[in-house]
């Protein structure tokens, strides 16, 4: 009789798991949909199930991430890494959610656990190095950034983000260096184009400058930024009227938003 009940308990035990997997997989795919709510409910359904389910707390807690309710996803993360304290996605998650709150040494913290537990997470260094970034420390983004182009070399947002801190340095023939290389991967990413764009400013070559925001704004037609910038290059090879009709457009996509 005894056995039959232990076999009965561990059964029993069993299909919750199962349950609580069920209910885990289907708030993923409601993730993937961006339903959020729902998928909080299907997170919540599978901890009630499975109170120690540590994929389910991360999960939980990147659908309240991706909601903008960064507290309950740090609350979440938290939650999931006291279950498992090798849970390296969650110590990522929950870094995106501290620098999103502005909080960027604990999110710094968080990264460098990251890379404890998993040395070649490459997204786990572009973000410490935007950490370091905020935090005014930008041989250390730099130096991070580079360390995720070598496990990584194509890795486009890395190249983007060291021509920044280059940048912020006064190396703009890096930047650029950088800058021609995450076009060179990523052709379509209208930002890197104004970003280039801006070095070439800083230059004074507008010729090249010009070419740059003009392909930033065929990407993006409303990429406000970028028909200021445009303008600011005219103005300085004396090309009033497009200048001021690139102002113009400016101010126009600005009050739109």
């Amino acid at each position: 009789m005894k056995q039959l009940t232990v076999c009965l308990l561990l059964l029993c035990l069993a299909g919750c798991g199962s349950n609580a997997n069920i209910e885990l997989e289907k708030g993923n795919a409601f993730l993937d949909r961006e339903d959020w709510d729902t998928a909080i409910s299907c997170f919540t359904e599978a901890i009630r199930l499975d109170p120690n389910f540590a994929d389910a707390h991360y999960s939980r807690g990147l659908a309240y991430y991706d909601k903008g309710d960064y507290d309950k996803a740090i609350a979440n993360c938290t939650e999931a890494i006291r279950l498992d304290q090798n849970f390296a996605k969650a110590y990522n998650n929950r870094g995106d959610a501290y620098g999103r709150k502005g909080d960027y040494n604990k999110a710094i913290a968080d990264y460098s656990d990251v890379i404890r537990l998993e040395p070649t997470f490459t997204v786990a260094y572009n973000n410490r190095a935007f950490a370091y970034a905020k935090n005014g420390d930008s041989d250390k983004a730099i130096a991070d950034h580079s360390e995720a182009i070598r496990l990584d070399p194509n890795f486009a947002p890395a190249y983007n983000n060291r021509g920044l801190m280059y940048g912020v340095k006064g190396e703009h023939d890096k930047s650029i260096a950088d800058y021609t290389e995450a076009i060179r991967l990523d052709p379509n990413d209208s930002l890197v184009y104004r970003n280039r764009g801006l070095a070439y400013d800083i230059k004074g070559d507008y010729d090249k400058a010009i070419a740059d925001h003009s392909e930033a704004i065929r990407l993006d037609p409303n990429f406000a930024r970028a028909y200021h910038n445009r303008g600011f290059a005219y103005q300085a090879i004396g090309e009033k009227a497009k200048a001021e009709a690139d102002r113009a457009k400016y101010e126009e996509l600005k009050s739109d938003k």
